[in-house]
């Protein structure tokens, strides 16, 4: 923020995209959803969402899991469909609309758009899939201390107890085996 506040430049809203890599929902540096969006809060987006990959039809649960997650703004830019053995995309304009319509209608996104194997035909079967549909409504953060590997730890109220670190080891120290 200093060179911000050196320059009086003001920063653009940072979009964050992540790509679903297969069918398991895992990230190319092989986080889950909840993770990746995790990893990503110190960056402090306005947008997170994920693109390319997977159509989506195979992004829809990933999208889902995001969207409850997230107190951002949330985009999906799947490809049409899975490629084929010639690198083709073999999903139409209309299913693909389709599709999108499915997150709208759910209230999972705010962005749309797509990624491989879509042109201008796909943006327009976008657009009128999702016309007069609200927007995802960005729930309040709630300030949740939340931690992230390849899996995601969520504080939450259910969780009495929590042991971070090694496991006990009495056998190292007299003292610390009198204190247990």
């Amino acid at each position: 923020m200093e060179f911000f506040e050196e320059t009086g430049l003001k920063p653009l809203p940072l979009f964050l995209s992540g790509t679903i890599i297969d069918a398991a929902g895992r990230t190319l540096s092989g986080q889950n959803t909840e993770a990746f969006y995790i990893s990503m809060l110190n960056a402090k987006p306005f947008c997170i969402g994920f693109n390319c990959a997977l159509g989506a039809t195979l992004m829809h649960p990933f999208l889902q899991r995001l969207s409850q997650i997230a107190t951002t703004y949330v985009h999906a830019y799947p490809n049409a469909g899975l490629p084929n053995e010639m690198g083709g995309y073999d999903e139409t304009p209309e299913e693909f609309g389709a599709n999108i319509k499915q997150y709208a209608l759910e209230g999972l996104v705010n962005m749309v758009g797509g990624c491989c194997g879509t042109d201008p035909d796909y943006i327009r079967a976008i657009t009128a899939a999702i016309e007069g549909i609200p927007r995802r409504v960005v729930p309040e953060d709630k300030h949740i201390t939340m931690f992230s590997g390849l899996t995601e730890f969520i504080f939450r109220e259910t969780i009495p107890f929590v042991n971070v670190g090694e496991r006990c080891n009495i056998s190292g120290s007299i003292q610390f085996k009198k204190m247990i």
